[in-house]
């Protein structure tokens, strides 16, 4: 025998890291890294200015973003129905005020009014989705114009008419004492979750809690300024020039709360359920052999996305103060799909990570585009134009570049 035949095969050389595969994985997010980058550098914004203002809408909107990806994994694809739970959202803030539901139990009472709105609509979301299996996406789209058209519909011609309003809540009725006005204030809960102090509301809902001095260690407010903690407890960096950077406020408690939801969505994912929907997600029929009701999981996806979504328009309308009647909902769905493509989600693929990273480049870049547009070309309005741009050709550019891998 051959000594060569004995030789042990030798292992093939180690491939060097694949740059290139990564930079092709990542392509859209690094993108609009590179044109946020160069926003800010024209826009001539001051670092603290900026920074407060991205916080700011990345702790408003992240529920809104995250919503999108269970329906993702599911293969429902891009969700754009959740316009649907910003609705059942918004019906229930118009109760809290309607009952004088002020502060954080009011703003805690409408996130649980929300639910049942929320399931019924994902319940028939869902449901019509089911017939149009392959077509969800744009079936989600025509879906939102119409629960738009009979959300109108109920807020002109039913609130006040077939459901009544009390007599000291007629302020948010029209003249005509019929349908809502255009503009509701919900300074009740504003801030309820950005500048909440427990021990505030805890005194104000049960005023016998006053007295017990361990609650006393509640009394501040979650919303932080890194820079003044600093300064108080180190007063020796009060003039320190790069500490100053770090001088814009951050809603803790409500960070808090998208990881809770973020966890919760992870964790989802590793129970039996989760694994329901990963399989139905990647493919029905080889689910349905398994045993698994495909039909019914889908539903389920839907619902979860529908509550999420309806807390998010919650955690929005609470930063905000007031919430826009007729058209707060309209541009929920365009806008949450935009981050979520911009962080490199796909219609059949999206991660926790895609949807934090997705939010903070969209928005960074709507902060930036009108400072620059303006210095650039001394008008404003081009960065709104570029801004309008970006949300509907991420999307169109996202779609087609599925399309075309779906072919090959």
């Amino acid at each position: 025998m051959n000594n060569s035949d004995n030789k042990t095969p030798q292992q093939a050389p180690r491939e060097a890291f694949p740059i290139g595969r990564l930079l092709r994985a990542n392509v859209v997010p690094i993108t609009f890294l590179i044109i946020c980058s160069l926003g800010f550098y024209f826009s001539e914004l001051h670092w603290t200015f900026f920074a407060q203002d991205l916080v700011t809408r990345l702790a408003r909107n992240s529920v809104l973003v995250l919503s999108l990806v269970i329906p993702v994994l599911a293969g429902l694809g891009l969700n754009f129905a959740i316009v649907l739970g910003a609705i059942a959202g918004q019906f229930a803030a118009f109760i809290t005020v309607c009952w004088n539901m002020a502060g954080l139990p009011g703003f805690i009472a409408a996130c649980v009014m929300s639910i049942p709105f929320a399931i019924l609509f994902g319940w028939m979301a869902g449901s019509l989705f089911n017939n149009a299996k392959g077509k969800e996406m744009i079936t989600g789209i025509i879906l939102g114009f119409f629960a738009n058209g009979v959300y109108q519909a109920v807020c002109l011609l039913v609130i006040g008419g077939l459901i009544p309003v009390s007599p000291e809540n007629s302020a948010i009725l029209l003249p005509s004492g019929i349908g809502l006005v255009n503009t509701i204030d919900l300074g009740l809960w504003r801030h309820a979750l950005d500048r909440a102090n427990i021990y505030h509301e805890l005194t104000a809902f049960w005023p016998a809690l006053a007295g017990y001095e361990f609650l006393k260690y509640l009394d501040f407010s979650f919303n932080a300024n890194i820079y003044r903690l600093l300064a108080y407890y180190l007063p020796g960096l009060a003039g320190n020039e790069y500490l100053r950077l770090l001088n814009f406020n951050i809603p803790v408690l409500t960070f808090l709360i998208v990881g809770v939801l973020c966890t919760a969505v992870n964790f989802l994912f590793k129970t039996k359920l989760g694994q329901d929907l990963r399989a139905a997600g990647q493919n029905r029929h080889i689910a349905e052999v398994a045993g698994i009701r495909v039909n019914r999981v889908r539903i389920i996806a839907i619902i979860f996305s529908m509550v999420l979504s309806a807390w998010g328009q919650l955690i929005f309308l609470q930063n905000l103060g007031n919430v826009q009647v007729y058209g707060s909902h309209v541009q929920v769905g365009m806008v949450s799909v935009a981050a979520i493509l911009i962080g490199g989600a796909t219609v059949s693929r999206a991660t926790i990570t895609q949807v934090l990273v997705g939010t903070t480049l969209f928005h960074a870049l709507f902060i930036v585009s009108p400072f620059a547009g303006s210095n650039l070309m001394g008008s404003a309005q081009i960065g709104e134009f570029f801004r309008v741009f970006v949300a509907y050709g991420v999307i169109g550019l996202a779609l087609a570049l599925h399309a075309w891998q779906r072919k090959k």
